[in-house]
């Protein structure tokens, strides 16, 4: 199994920045990719942003030149740095790991796992 704790959610104003972070932990031989998506309320879940192990990244359009992900694959955590935010995106940030390798007795497993979210406020 494959655990995820997130921090760095909370209120912020308008044009203002958080960062958040996300670390895997347990018997982990490798996870694929790494990302962020987030749910407002009354809307459908959605990517933010998302990294593999080898640096590849993407972005929704929405966030493109306002937020930077990036991982540390010593620590198995992945960050976002969100910069001038607005109040749209405000919403549950979840942290997801894409084919999450990990050891189990007699071999290894592969699945995906979500974080419990973070809040983030963005205030007008």
């Amino acid at each position: 199994q494959v655990q995820l704790v997130e921090s760095g959610g909370g209120l912020v104003q308008a044009g203002g920045s958080l960062r958040l972070s996300c670390a895997a932990s347990g018997r982990i031989a490798s996870i694929s990719r790494m990302g962020w998506y987030r749910q407002a309320p009354g809307k459908q879940r959605e990517l933010v942003a998302s990294i593999t192990s080898g640096g590849t990244t993407t972005y929704a359009d929405s966030v493109k030149g306002r937020c930077t992900i990036s991982r540390d694959n010593a620590k198995y955590t992945v960050y976002l740095q969100m910069n001038s935010l607005k109040p749209e995106d405000t919403a549950v940030y979840y942290c997801k790991t894409d084919s999450a390798i990990y050891y189990v007795a007699g071999g290894v497993r592969v699945s995906d796992y979500w974080g419990q979210g973070t809040q983030v406020t963005v205030s007008s």
